[in-house]
């Protein structure tokens, strides 16, 4: 009988000391979400057969998303999305969007693997992402269905608004740079903890 090997998501073993966190600061690994590339014409027949697909249409509007249900699909330029969700597999989304596009000289390619997500909430969510962001992040300005690429500390990520409440909001990080992520964002939550008393 062949072994198995466990899927095992990038920040696993931060899990516990993310559950240390207050209620003012929260933040959770949504692992092994599906992620597809897409690229075609906006104005084309193709970008409105994935609309059909979806039950979303493609956002055309630079640094936003829109979703339906579990489907999120984020403008990353003029011609090209990111595609997430957690009812397919990266393979069965991949393939979908594939058959859809290719005949109107679009693409679609799996890159699950390359990023893990994290949702960031609470009433001093927005305060800890303030200290390595350079964006505006008032919901005013930064509020839902907001999406920019961004940086976060010195890494790269892709930043969503949930809602307008300005107190939650969705990081994708490339896998390889999570831990780094991680590290960083509970140390600038620190200052939240409640204190230790002291002996």
């Amino acid at each position: 009988m062949a072994d198995t090997l466990e899927r095992i998501s990038p920040l696993q073993p931060w899990a516990k000391r993310f559950a240390q966190l207050p209620d003012a600061v929260t933040i959770v690994e949504e692992p092994f979400i599906t992620m597809v590339e897409l690229r075609v014409d906006p104005s084309g027949p193709g970008a409105a057969a994935v609309a059909s697909l979806l039950g979303v249409e493609l956002p055309t509007t630079p640094s936003t998303y829109a979703k339906s249900g579990d489907t999120v699909v984020i403008w990353l330029g003029p011609d090209e999305w990111l595609v997430t969700g957690s009812s397919l597999t990266g393979p069965e989304l991949e393939a979908r969007l594939r058959d859809v596009v290719s005949s109107y000289g679009g693409a679609a390619v799996d890159v699950s693997g390359q990023r893990t997500t994290l949702r960031v909430t609470g009433s001093r969510s927005r305060d800890v992402l303030g200290k390595g962001c350079a964006l505006d992040l008032h919901p005013s300005v930064f509020g839902g269905g907001a999406a920019a690429q961004t940086t976060l500390g010195q890494t790269g990520v892709i930043l969503l608004a949930v809602d307008g409440s300005g107190a939650e909001h969705r990081i994708l990080v490339r896998s390889s740079f999570a831990r780094y992520l991680a590290d960083w964002l509970l140390d600038a939550a620190e200052e939240y903890l409640p204190e230790q008393p002291t002996l």
